[in-house]
């Protein structure tokens, strides 16, 4: 069986809980980190396979995996078989193209979130990851697709005795890991603040196809970024109401902290889809108005033009007898009417306004 596949799509003749990669085929190692803390004491380890993780099971600590990297198929089933995991949950980590939601068994509650970076580029690009959360009790496993620093924070502020996650459960670390995640989403929404003040500077300038550009790719980028962002507003309100042991009631509050966030996040991005569209609209009367100037100008310099080429047409014709051809003041006389004319049909063009 292939270990690996770009699209979902590769995988439908699969039976349900088929442990396939599907994403994104990244070139980092895996990696993956444990910590093991109390309100005393905190260690810090790194993992090669499941037996390095099996000790600190079944004991009075809180224990965080973080695994980065997700191609391991026999890590995932190894986790399966000693946690009692559902291979559809393993299915679901694995396949990076899920929608963010909760999942909750008797022994073990599954979030899956996305977490959202600009990439440094000249164009507006955002970076999609999947992170899935696995929360045990006592135990809490992280999924991430590639090593990064999204969550290095998080684990200095195990050396501080008197930070608050020392002090709490696996949910209350459940809950500052989404925060983490949630609070990218701002990021972001600065970056798009940034960039709708610059794109409208340029329309209000000199828009030209880049911006329009521009425009289309913003707006194509908050399709995506809103189906990663919506969902988790139903993925809070479903985790408030629940009633799982996993999840002490004290913690439950802190969750509403990030339903907060989450619905300005939304609000926001429905701001940007509706200022694009009219930024849109924008460009569009924009050239239109420009073309119309064109128009304009061209239309009243052809209408100065249309007499000065009749007078020339008739006195370019070849006829032998025609009375002003031998007219000593004849060429003089022709350039006085042409500046009259043209002068004449200027001054009548800007007393209309339409120069």
């Amino acid at each position: 069986m292939p270990k690996a596949h770009k699209s979902a799509a590769k995988k439908s003749r699969l039976p349900a809980g088929s442990l396939v990669h599907v994403g994104d085929l990244h070139d980092y190692q895996q990696r993956i980190s444990l910590i093991n803390y109390n309100e005393a004491d905190v260690t810090y380890l790194s993992v090669t396979s499941i037996d390095d993780i099996l000790p600190f099971i079944n004991t009075d600590t809180i224990t965080w995996v973080n695994i980065e990297g997700l191609h391991d198929i026999r890590l995932m089933e190894a986790i399966g078989q000693h946690f009692a995991i559902d291979s559809l949950i393993l299915e679901d980590i694995l396949n990076t193209h899920q929608r963010p939601k909760m999942d909750d068994r008797d022994d073990y509650l599954y979030v899956v979130l996305k977490g959202l970076s600009v990439a440094k580029t000249q164009l507006f690009s955002v970076h999609y990851e999947q992170i899935s959360l696995l929360l045990l009790k006592n135990v809490l496993f992280t999924f991430k697709e590639k090593p990064d620093v999204l969550f290095s924070d998080i684990m200095s502020s195990f050396a501080n005795e008197k930070s608050k996650v020392r002090r709490l459960g696996s949910d209350y670390l459940m809950y500052v890991l989404m925060d983490t995640i949630v609070d990218e989403y701002f990021t972001l929404q600065d970056t798009l603040d940034e960039l709708m003040e610059s794109i409208e500077s340029d329309l209000l300038t000199a828009p030209t196809r880049e911006t329009l550009f521009t425009i289309q790719r913003v707006k194509r980028e908050l399709v995506f970024v809103r189906r990663s962002i919506a969902p988790v507003r139903e993925l809070l309100m479903s985790l408030q109401r629940n009633e799982s042991t996993l999840i002490d009631m004290n913690t439950l509050r802190y969750f509403g902290d990030i339903y907060d966030h989450v619905l300005r996040i939304i609000e926001a991005m429905e701001s940007y889809r509706d200022l694009t569209t009219g930024m849109l609209d924008i460009y569009l009367s924009s050239i239109s108005n420009k073309m119309n100037e064109t128009m304009k100008f061209l239309t009243v310099y052809s209408s100065i033009f249309i007499p000065l080429t009749f007078v020339a047409g008739v006195y370019g014709m070849n006829f032998d007898f025609m009375p002003e051809l031998h007219w000593q003041w004849a060429y003089p006389a022709l350039w006085v009417i042409f500046i009259s004319v043209t002068v004449s049909l200027l001054h009548y063009f800007r007393k209309k306004n339409w120069l």
